[in-house]
C-alpha cells in the first residue's frame, strides 16, 4: 500500500534526458482521448459533474497524499510535466527537462505562464516549494519526494531537510537546476506528481489560509470564494490563463463529495452525474449491462498482494521460500477474479502492472502465481522435511475496506488445496491493521498493494523491496535484487533499464517477498450527454478533454 500514491499507465522511462524531454515544445499536446470535431450542439461553456470525496486536509500539494484532494489539485495546478491518458509525458510548465546524468538535471520554464492571482510562475515558485514540502519541520506527508534531492536526510531523529535543498539551484528566472544525492534515471519522469507542483508566493504569507483557498497555474480555478463546501462539493471553473496543452474543452467541473459509491451510482444512472471513476461492487454485475457503451472496465495501475514477514516461524531460509511458493500456487486467482470482482481485477503475472511500460507476463519464474495443486502440495511437503507446519495460516485485513469476500476467499481456496488451518484475519479499522504492520506486531501474513506516483517500474520494486525502502513491510533484503535495481535505475537507456528491472523481478519470484494476486481495473461509467471521456494513468477521467452536448 504506499502512502496513498497515486498509480500511473505506461509511458517510457524519461533517461537519457538529452532527447527526452528537451525535444518536447512548449505547446506539445497530451494525447486527446478522441476528436471531438466541429459538433455544434457541444457546448464549451458546460459544467462537468463528477464524483469525488472531502479531501484529508487543506489542499496543499506536498501534504496531499490522497484521491480525494490529489483530483482536485491536478486539475487546479500544471506541473512541469504532464500525462496523457495513456501514461505518455508532455511539457506543461517545463520548455525543456534536460538530464545531463542519472544525477543532474537542468530545467527550462516556458515565459509567461500565470498562476490565477496573475503572477508569473517562475523558478523560485518551484525551489520554494519544494524547500517547503522537503523541510522536516512542515512535517508535509509527500517529503519523501524529495529525499533524492542533495540536501535532503534521513537518521533516527530527522527525515526531511533541516534547511534548504542543497541540490537545488536557481541559474536565472526561468531556469534551475537539479542534483541528486544517487543515480536516479528516472527522476524527470517523477515531475508530473502533485508533490512537485509550484507554489506562489502568496502561499507561504499563510499556508494554512492557502490550503484553504489554493491558488493554481493549472486549467481550472476556484469557482469563487466558498467554492469548496466541506462534505458538500467543490465548484471549479476554466482558467482563461492557463495556455497549456491540457486547456480545458468544457466550463468547469462540480465535483460532488458523496458518502458512498452506492450513491454516486445512483446519480449516475439518474443523469445527475455526468462522470463516476467508482463503481459499487454491488453493481459489478449489472453496471456493464446498465450502462452499454457507457461503462468503463480496463486495468489500471494498481497492484494488490499479501505480504509474510520473514521473522514469522516456518517463513525463513529454505523452508520459508518453499512455503510461499506453495501458497501462491495453491490460490485459484482466476476463479476469485470472476466470481468475487465479476472481472473487474486480472490475475497477476508480476510485481508491477500492465499499464506500465517494460511490463513483462512472461518473466522466468512467474509460474508460480499459476495455480497448481499438485506443485503447491509438492512444495508444500519439502517444506514439511525441514520443519513440520503447525498452526495456522491466517491473512490479516482491514473489515472497513471491503476486502473480507476475497480474503474468505483465498484462505478456503490455500486450505482446499494443501489441507492446512487458513482463515482471514479481520482488523475494525484500517489505521489499526497498518499500526500493527507498521511496528512489526503483525503475527499474520496481512494484505499489502500499490499505487504508483509515475509510470516506471522502478517506483513499483524500489520502495517495496529494496533494503531498509520505506514501504518494505516485510523487510525484505536481497544483495542480488539490490544490485539489479541499483543498475536499473542507473541506466540512461529504457529498455536496458527495463530489462535490469524484468531481471529484479525474476528474484522476487524466486523468494516472493509479498505474493501477487491481481491487477484492480478502474471501473466506472459516465452520463448520456458527455462525450471524450477517458481514464487515464491514475483511475480518474481526464476532465479536461470531456464534452458535454446542450
Amino acid at each position: 500500500m504506499k502512502r496513498n500514491k497515486i498509480a500511473l499507465a505506461g509511458a517510457a522511462l524519461l533517461v537519457a534526458g538529452i532527447t527526452a524531454l528537451a525535444g518536447c515544445s512548449s505547446g506539445s499536446n497530451p494525447k486527446p482521448s478522441s476528436d471531438t470535431g466541429s459538433n455544434a450542439n457541444i457546448d464549451p461553456t458546460a459544467i462537468i459533474s463528477a464524483n469525488g470525496s472531502e479531501p484529508q486536509n487543506p489542499l496543499i500539494p506536498t501534504n496531499t497524499n490522497e484521491t480525494g484532494g490529489g483530483k482536485i489539485l491536478d486539475a487546479m495546478f500544471a506541473g512541469l510535466i504532464g500525462y496523457a491518458a495513456d501514461g505518455s509525458v508532455y511539457n506543461d510548465v517545463a520548455e525543456s527537462i534536460k538530464v545531463d546524468d542519472p544525477q543532474h538535471l537542468t530545467v527550462k520554464l516556458r515565459k509567461g505562464v500565470k498562476f490565477t492571482d496573475g503572477t508569473e510562475v517562475k523558478a523560485d515558485n518551484f525551489i520554494k516549494a519544494w524547500n517547503y514540502g522537503a523541510l522536516a519541520a512542515n512535517k508535509q506527508l509527500s517529503s519523501y519526494f524529495f529525499e533524492d534531492i542533495e540536501g535532503f536526510v534521513s537518521t533516527d531523529e530527522v527525515y526531511g531537510s533541516e534547511g534548504d535543498l542543497s541540490g537545488l539551484k536557481k541559474v536565472d528566472d526561468y531556469t534551475f537546476t537539479i542534483a541528486l544525492n544517487k543515480p536516479a534515471s528516472d527522476f524527470a519522469q517523477r515531475l508530473g506528481y502533485s508533490a512537485y507542483f509550484p507554489l506562489p508566493d502568496s502561499a507561504f504569507k499563510d499556508m494554512k489560509a492557502f490550503g484553504e483557498h489554493p491558488i493554481g497555474n493549472g486549467p481550472y480555478k476556484l469557482a469563487g470564494a466558498d467554492a469548496w463546501q466541506h462534505n458538500v462539493g467543490i465548484n471549479l471553473v476554466k482558467n482563461p490563463d492557463y495556455d497549456g496543452p491540457a486547456k480545458a474543452k468544457n466550463g468547469g467541473l462540480n465535483i460532488k463529495f458523496y458518502a458512498s459509491q452506492d450513491a454516486a451510482y445512483a446519480d449516475l444512472t439518474g443523469d445527475q452525474l455526468d462522470v463516476l471513476d467508482a463503481i459499487p461492487d454491488s453493481a459489478f454485475a449489472t453496471f456493464e449491462s446498465d450502462l452499454g457503451k457507457r461503462a468503463v472496465n480496463q486495468p489500471a495501475a494498481i497492484f494488490q498482494s499479501f505480504t509474510i514477514p520473514e521473522r514469522l516461524k516456518h517463513f525463513s531460509g529454505e523452508e520459508g521460500q518453499l512455503r510461499r511458493q506453495a501458497l501462491s500456487m495453491a490460490i485459484n486467482r482466476d476463479e476469485i477474479t470472476k466470481v468475487i470482482f465479476e472481472g473487474t481485477r486480472t490475475p497477476a503475472s508480476d510485481f508491477t502492472s500492465p499499464v506500465i511500460d517494460g511490463w513483462s507476463d512472461s518473466l522466468k519464474g512467474a509460474d508460480v502465481l499459476k495455480f497448481n495443486e499438485k506443485k503447491a502440495k509438492e512444495l508444500w511437503a519439502e517444506a514439511d522435511k525441514i520443519s513440520p507446519w503447525d498452526g495456522k495460516f491466517q491473512i490479516a485485513y482491514n473489515a472497513d475496506g471491503g476486502h473480507q469476500a476475497w480474503v474468505d476467499a483465498t484462505v478456503n481456496s490455500i486450505k482446499n488445496v494443501l489441507g492446512i488451518d487458513a482463515s482471514g484475519a479481520p482488523y475494525p479499522t484500517f489505521k489499526e491493521l497498518r499500526s500493527k504492520v507498521t511496528d512489526r506486531t503483525i503475527e499474520t501474513a496481512f494484505r499489502t498493494g500499490w499505487q504508483a506516483d509515475y509510470p516506471g517500474l522502478y517506483n513499483f520494486l524500489g520502495p517495496l523491496y529494496a533494503t531498509n525502502a520505506g514501504s518494505n513491510d516485510g523487510d525484505y533484503s536481497s544483495p542480488e535484487f539490490d544490485k539489479l535495481l541499483s543498475e536499473g535505475i542507473s541506466a540512461t537507456d529504457p529498455k536496458e533499464a527495463n530489462a535490469d528491472y524484468q531481471k529484479a523481478q525474476e528474484v522476487l519470484l524466486k523468494d516472493l517477498p509479498a505474493t501477487p494476486l491481481w491487477y484492480s481495473n478502474v471501473v466506472g461509467g459516465f452520463g448520456k450527454k458527455v462525450s471524450n471521456v477517458k481514464f487515464g494513468w491514475n483511475s480518474v477521467p481526464i476532465y479536461s478533454e470531456i464534452t458535454k452536448s446542450k
